[in-house]
């Protein structure tokens, strides 16, 4: 089952009253753009194509592994595929970006070999983030087993306000689709809608750009007209009718945003959960699309995962807890703290309201404790860093222990240093690791003191000034306040 895919992400989003265009905005770590290519490929697409318009240089940068299509104007969902057109007319590899059409009128028509007559044609939106991987593979299987010229994605609302009504004959087949300011009263009153997800025959939607009009109160072609002009043709289209109306859901606001966000949350949830991973409270849980997550893990309240994060068997995560493009591996604990970038090792303790930062490598029973920030570091196994503490550019052995509010100076101003401390080494509170600095083996170091030097392993490194101690001066000092004159 071969079939590309044009994604329409040209447009402005005004609802949204953002600065980003709308396809850029993020449900669950993922802009939605993303969601609904991630799909379209899960499902086979062999090619996809973006079409992109409105602030597209924050778009591009998300969907660069696609065929970009520029629509300089947005007149319609029509004029996005015509902008298209002469990219979807190539078979084989496609220039980066396609220069649009004129806009005052569609393109002129290809030649009908240049063209295969089974290549089937999915298009979707890129603001839809909801449609699943199944639901286009279903879509694409029913067009090119029916042989239709289009196959329309169509849902039953018992409200179904500001939707397009696919339009039925009396045997049930597909004559085309009414936009709601255009229906009849009668036509109102149908409750089969549509969804935007088209699955058409490459050659039988280009052929018909060729009649496609902007004869319309906003001199927009629209994408919709193409059906009836099919049917008009003699050709069949046909429509999915899917169960599940959040497939459906188009952002074009804010609280339409969290409301998708919200079925999302709910459909990943179930999933985690029918899988063997225990919420405490599903609905202050949140994970994205990319995390995978094995059985009897605890995610407490609280608790974000998104990105490229997995997470072993056996670990609690949370409360307040956010994981970001990271790895967890069995029977770790997170506790109240934030981890980006970084890797865990099994049986790895962090927080409460710890710190791990891009580079991180927390080895097999290593602990970052409480209120520790760790950057671009080793932690061997079994060493700990249990708290008020940095640790930046270091490498720490096998069992070493950082005593609290010890700090590796790695930043001189111009570049970032490293810190080595050797095996079994103990850190004592308040040491300062001047870097570069390297400390061997069974090296212990004493509170307070600032580390210039290597030390060798199984020395003492101690730097104190001499400590002064003024006998009686509590008492001195405050006669001589008593004495000093008061002033009124």
């Amino acid at each position: 089952m071969e079939f590309s895919t044009l994604i329409l992400a040209a447009g402005a989003g005004t609802r949204m009253k953002s600065e980003r265009p709308k396809v850029a905005h993020e449900l669950l770590g993922k802009p939605l753009v993303r969601w609904v290519i991630d799909a379209a490929q899960a499902a086979g697409s062999t090619r996809t194509l973006t079409v992109v318009g409105h602030q597209r240089e924050q778009v591009i940068p998300l969907v660069d592994d696609t065929t970009i299509v520029v629509q300089e104007e947005r007149l319609g969902t029509g004029h996005a595929v015509m902008v298209a057109r002469a990219a979807l007319e190539k078979t084989g590899a496609t220039p980066a970006v396609t220069a649009p059409p004129a806009a005052t009128a569609p393109p002129a028509p290809a030649p009908a070999a240049a063209v295969p007559a089974a290549q089937s044609l999915v298009v979707l939106n890129g603001d839809t983030p909801l449609i699943t991987a199944a639901t286009i593979a279903e879509l694409v299987a029913l067009q090119q087993d029916r042989g239709a010229a289009a196959c329309v994605l169509s849902c039953e609302l018992d409200d179904p306000s500001n939707y397009g009504r696919i339009i039925r004959d009396e045997a049930g087949e597909v004559l085309g689709i009414v936009e709601e300011k255009d229906a009849t009263p009668a036509q109102r009153a149908i409750t089969e809608v549509n969804s935007g997800a088209y699955c058409f025959d490459l050659a039988e939607l280009l052929g018909s750009l060729n009649t496609l009009s902007n004869k319309n109160a906003q001199n927009e072609y629209y994408l919709t007209d193409v059906l009836g002009i099919l049917v008009g043709a003699g050709k069949q289209v046909c429509a999915h009718c899917i169960e599940d109306a959040d497939e459906l859901m188009g952002i074009n606001s804010r609280a339409q945003l969290a409301q998708a966000t919200k079925a999302m949350q709910r459909h990943i949830n179930e999933r985690h959960m029918a899988a063997g991973v225990t919420m405490l409270d599903p609905d202050l849980v949140w994970i994205g699309a990319d995390v995978t997550l094995q059985n009897d893990i605890e995610l407490l309240p609280m608790t974000i995962l998104y990105g490229q994060t997995s997470v072993g068997s056996g670990s609690v995560l949370g409360p307040n807890t956010r994981v970001i493009d990271s790895t967890v591996g069995r029977d770790c604990v997170i506790d109240e703290s934030v981890v980006l970038g970084a890797v865990l090792h099994d049986k790895v303790s962090v927080g409460p309201r710890a710190y791990l930062r891009l580079g991180t490598l927390m080895k097999t029973g290593s602990k970052a404790g409480t209120h520790v920030e760790i950057k671009n570091s080793t932690i061997g196994e079994n060493s700990k860093v249990p708290h008020l503490s940095y640790m930046g550019d270091a490498t720490l052995g096998v069992d070493v222990n950082i005593g609290a509010g010890s700090i590796t100076c790695n930043y001189d101003g111009t570049a970032k240093n490293p810190t080595l401390i050797g095996d079994r080494s103990f850190v004592g509170s308040d040491t300062m690791f001047v870097a570069p600095v390297q400390l061997g083996a069974d090296v212990v170091t004493g509170a307070g003191s600032v580390i210039t030097k290597d030390v060798p392993a199984g020395a003492l490194a101690i730097e104190r000034s001499s400590q002064r101690t003024v006998a009686d001066w509590v008492a001195q000092h405050s006669k001589r306040d008593k004495e000093k004159p008061q002033l009124d």
